[in-house]
């Protein structure tokens, strides 16, 4: 029998919190879902220091494929922070949609073809970003593929539908071309950042900086492990930032927060940059202020790679430094997060084809008031979803546009646009 609710029953507050949560849910904190299991700690720690965590918060919809403690150290390729290749190792554990238990005893004994977040890096040689799912209906056995190992189901953890589904497999997946041990025994690239950038000729402005804040140390302790992919501006760029962007008068931990705003925790080597399917990219002032906060949108714009900080629009004009598992990459503009300094949005250049007449942009005005700033360095809330990304599930997009429907009929005056 169907219920009918009075209309009269919706206060503006329970439609607001309605809203709320439809909008919601479809983002998550995949580190907090995964504390509740202490036997996936160490695949979780994986997660958290190659900054892979803070990709999966732009997804709104994905399946973990997570590695308890007691398989993943007795993989023959223990994986290490320190492995250059281990962060797309783990991004090839996330297969780009959502796969319940009962979805996956569906799948065909000759298998199905997912693919996953490594695919999207650009990184994946040919179509290896893939995994290949089969289900054994005689031993009720769920088996994932790759072209260089295998793993078995063990058993499902934790599932929102429709927007994340962990599970539990008894080995880790090794990509095509990916090998663990030797990119564990691969010496240190050693590179001096500050020297690399005199060397360069353009950049003497952003090596001072550095030296002086001393995040330079930080950013060759991370030559290990995922890399790094720096983002410089010239000399040029900072002597056009307009007067009324006042950087260098900023405090040295927020001026230190706008140099690692600069520096993604992975190795991208240009033609990676160009390839990028996810274009919003957390940096290292993510991984320390929380998820969702201090990203570049990065992206192809008229034949070269574009990076969108909210605020400003630049472009990479050079290639300083290419080794693995370091890139450094000449700006056109100083990156200013949007976190510091949208308040006073700045008109600056958008790159095209010759490189002359370009366009505006017009970042939104989120800036942090004064009293308000200390509170982006604290953690990521639950369940929140980043700013800026205005990510929903197609169920949410549904819910909320009937609930714009219903405060459309309930009431009128600008109270209620203001709401929405």
């Amino acid at each position: 029998m169907a219920i009918s609710i009075p209309f009269s029953d919706f206060t503006p507050l329970t439609i607001l919190y309605l809203l709320f949560f439809f909008s919601s849910v479809s983002s998550f904190n995949i580190t907090h879902l995964l504390s509740s299991y202490p036997d996936l700690s160490a695949f979780t720690a994986l997660l958290t220091t190659t900054s892979v965590a803070a990709d999966l918060t732009a997804r709104s919809s994905l399946t973990l494929l997570a590695v308890p403690n007691a398989y993943l150290y007795s993989t023959s390729a223990t994986p290490q922070p320190s492995s250059t290749d281990l962060a797309d190792v783990l991004r090839y554990h996330v297969l780009l949609e959502y796969l319940s238990f009962s979805d996956l005893r569906l799948f065909p004994p000759t298998g199905k073809l997912v693919t996953t977040l490594f695919q999207t890096t650009g990184r994946a040689a040919a179509n290896s970003g893939t995994i290949n799912i089969t289900f054994d209906s005689s031993s009720g056995t769920v088996a994932f593929y790759s072209p260089t190992s295998s793993a078995t189901l063990l058993s499902p953890i934790k599932t929102l539908p429709y927007n994340i589904s962990i599970l539990s497999l008894n080995s880790l997946l090794i990509p095509y071309n990916l090998d663990l041990v030797a990119s564990e025994t691969r010496p240190p690239l050693g590179l001096n950042i500050t020297k690399a950038l005199i060397d360069g000729h353009d950049f003497n402005v952003a090596a001072s900086m550095l030296g002086a804040s001393g995040v330079v140390s930080e950013f060759e302790a991370d030559e290990t492990g995922a890399g790094i992919t720096m983002f410089v501006p010239t000399d040029e760029a900072f002597a056009d930032l307009p007067s009324t962007v006042k950087f260098q008068s900023l405090a040295a931990d927020k001026k230190a927060v706008v140099l690692r705003f600069h520096v993604l925790h992975s190795y991208y080597p240009l033609g990676s940059l160009e390839s990028i399917v996810n274009p919003v990219q957390p940096t290292l002032a993510t991984e320390q202020n929380g998820a969702g906060s201090f990203t570049l949108n990065i992206s192809r714009v008229n034949g070269s790679v574009g990076i969108d900080s909210g605020v400003v629009q630049a472009s990479v004009t050079q290639t300083v430094f290419d080794q693995n598992p370091v890139a450094i990459f000449g700006v056109s503009k100083v990156l200013l997060p949007r976190e510091f300094f949208g308040r006073n949005p700045i008109e600056v250049n958008q790159p095209n084809d010759g490189g002359g007449t370009l366009s505006s942009a017009q970042p939104p005005d989120i800036a942090l008031s004064p009293d308000n700033s200390p509170a982006i360095y604290g953690p990521p809330s639950h369940l929140s979803a980043p700013p800026g990304l205005g990510i929903r599930s197609p169920a949410a997009a549904v819910a909320v546009g009937f609930l714009r429907t219903l405060l459309g009929l309930w009431c009128t005056g600008i109270y209620c646009y203001l709401l929405l």
